[in-house]
């Protein structure tokens, strides 16, 4: 799967603890992290201080679903089970 056009989700949904340019205490869930653009993209992407979590991130349906409402609402799930 490839990322789905103006989502984002998996850079507003999990908390984030490790440091992020510009956001050195990570970021907290449900709060967009601050690379994250108008169209919803990374603006650090492929860049050697994105952080290590949001690298290894792959896209799958089973966590973005369909739409970025149901992958807020997957990624949030999991990030409240996890926490």
């Amino acid at each position: 799967m490839i990322c789905r056009p103006d989502c984002g989700a998996c850079c507003i949904a999990p908390s984030i603890t490790s440091p992020i340019p510009g956001m050195p205490n990570g970021k907290p869930a449900g709060v967009a992290c601050i690379h994250l653009d108008a169209q919803y993209r990374c603006g650090i992407f492929g860049q050697s201080d994105r952080p290590a979590v949001c690298s290894s991130f792959q896209p799958n349906a089973d966590v973005c679903g369909q739409t970025q409402a149901q992958a807020l609402r997957i990624i949030g799930w999991w990030e409240a089970q996890t926490a």
